[in-house]
C-alpha cells in the first residue's frame, strides 16, 4: 500500500484541510501518516484516518524522517510556512535532506502536492 506523511505548518494547516478534502478519495486508498497537530485536524475535519506522530517541535518532522530512511514512505506532502522562522528548523532540513537521499518526493506547495499525490496514485494503479 502507499504510504504518505502529510505534514503542515500552523499558518498552512487551513490549506491541508482543503488539500486533502479536495483529494479524500485518493487520499482513502493510502497509509496516512502525520505530525500530530496537523493529524488530529484532518482526522477531525475528514473521515480519513491518519497514524499520529509527535508534533513537528516535538520530534514528527525526525520520526517521519526515520520511516523515510527505512524506505517506509512513498511520499511526503510538507505544506511549509516559508516567511516564518520554525524553532525546528534543523529537523525540517534534516526531513528535507532525508528525502532527497533516499528519493523520496516531497512537495512543499499545493500544486506540488496535488502532482505528487496524483503521480503516486497511478504508479499504484500501474502496479
Amino acid at each position: 500500500m502507499v504510504r504518505v506523511a502529510l505534514i503542515a505548518h500552523d499558518d498552512e494547516k487551513p490549506e491541508m484541510i482543503d488539500f486533502v478534502t479536495a483529494y479524500e478519495g485518493i487520499l482513502s486508498e493510502f497509509d496516512l501518516v502525520s505530525t500530530g497537530t496537523t493529524g488530529k485536524r484532518i482526522m477531525e475535519e475528514t473521515t480519513l484516518d491518519v497514524d499520529r506522530k509527535q508534533s513537528g517541535p516535538l520530534g514528527g518532522d525526525t520520526q517521519i524522517g526515520a520511516l523515510v530512511a527505512e524506505d517506509e514512505m512513498d511520499a511526503i506532502v510538507f505544506l511549509r510556512d516559508p516567511l516564518t522562522a520554525q524553532p525546528h528548523e534543523p529537523d525540517i532540513s534534516a526531513l528535507l535532506r532525508i528525502c532527497d537521499v533516499h528519493d523520496v518526493p516531497m512537495a512543499t506547495t499545493r500544486t506540488s502536492a496535488e502532482y505528487v499525490v496524483e503521480g503516486v496514485a497511478a504508479d499504484a494503479e500501474a502496479e
